[in-house]
């Protein structure tokens, strides 16, 4: 199902295979298709090259997380390619938009579920009720209580669409401690209720997504996926995860790419294969085998670097590569 080339489908997307009968969702209304966003993962794939850019243990674990209908939970060192996955995924699956959930300190189960702007709803009433209006009057005028609620990229994912929406939550391990608990029930069940809406008591409401400019109904409040998203979660590994939270992961440890793959990254990126590649490419990989931790952005700058027009890999040119290379585990 899932083989890391990347390529596009070239007709109708594959079809994913059953769930297991626990993880099988009712949610509705369907939303419509979600849209593409072909330029994000060109930033982050680059063009499309021939063979695997994974490990056939890594490209096992992505499809037994797709069969299972699990979150994939991946370790490993900064800059090794652990959001990229997310990308490599929804193109090759013909999955659409990546929903990118990105964690800090702050980040809380709510704000990745949705946002309700209640004191702007508040100001629109005021400013209808001064315009003279009344609920018997100029009711066609009343501010939509959906105009103020948004979904977050956790929210969005779990809406009912006809296949599964790619959720990435990036950096899990910098959130507040209570967060990976917090995710239990939502990933565990596949569902969420809007308090707000459940309280309006109304049967639809047309919300803002996560989506640029798209809205999806929502009835009743309540909010079920129909195909449970891939979710990717990435970690840097800098503290561990409850047990009942791990449980209902797949685990995933990425390793550095090897050297054939970091030469078609740099190709797929850059569109050719510069002159001198190899070398860089080298001296990459005698860093990390050195025990230096890098990042692949890393040797992208210095191919860049040096292929471009008046550089001189001497002098002043030496010492700009090796700040581009610097081991990132020394702090400057």
């Amino acid at each position: 199902m899932f083989h890391a080339t990347g390529k596009p489908p070239a007709g109708l997307p594959p079809a994913l295979p059953q769930p297991p009968p626990w993880r099988v969702f009712s949610g509705s209304p369907l939303q419509q298709d979600p849209p593409e966003d072909a330029q994000s993962a060109l930033r982050r794939l680059g063009t499309v090259q021939e063979g695997p850019q994974l490990r056939e243990e890594e490209i096992n674990a992505v499809n037994a997380a797709l069969l299972l209908r699990r979150p994939l939970l991946i370790t490993g060192p900064p800059g090794v390619g652990k959001s990229t996955l997310a990308y490599l995924i929804a193109r090759e699956l013909g999955l659409g938009r990546v929903l990118p959930w990105s964690i800090v300190s702050r980040t809380t189960l709510r704000g990745g579920l949705y946002e309700y702007d209640a004191i702007g709803r508040a100001q629109a009433i005021a400013a209808w009720r001064a315009s003279g209006a009344t609920e018997g009057n100029g009711t066609e005028n009343v501010p939509d209580l959906g105009d103020f609620v948004t979904l977050g990229p956790l929210g969005t994912a779990l809406l009912a669409y006809e296949r599964p929406r790619v959720l990435l939550v990036d950096e899990l391990d910098k959130s507040d401690i209570d967060l990976p608990n917090d995710l239990l029930h939502v990933l565990e069940n596949g569902s969420y209720e809007i308090p707000e809406l459940v309280r309006a008591d109304v049967s639809a409401v047309s919300v803002f997504t996560d989506d640029p400019q798209k809205r999806a109904v929502i009835e009743a409040g309540r909010v079920e996926c129909a195909e449970f998203p891939v979710v990717v979660i990435t970690s840097n590994g800098e503290r561990e995860f409850p047990a009942a939270f791990r449980r209902r992961c797949l685990p995933l440890e990425m390793r550095p790419p090897s050297r054939e793959q970091l030469v078609s990254i740099v190709v797929s990126h850059l569109g050719r294969r510069p002159e001198g590649i190899e070398e860089l490419v080298n001296d990459f990989v005698r860093r990390l085998d050195g025990g230096g931790t890098q990042s692949v952005d890393q040797l992208l700058n210095a191919v860049q670097l040096t292929t471009a027009d008046g550089f001189r890999a001497d002098g002043d040119g030496r010492n700009l590569l090796e700040m581009l290379l610097r081991d990132l585990s020394k702090g400057r």
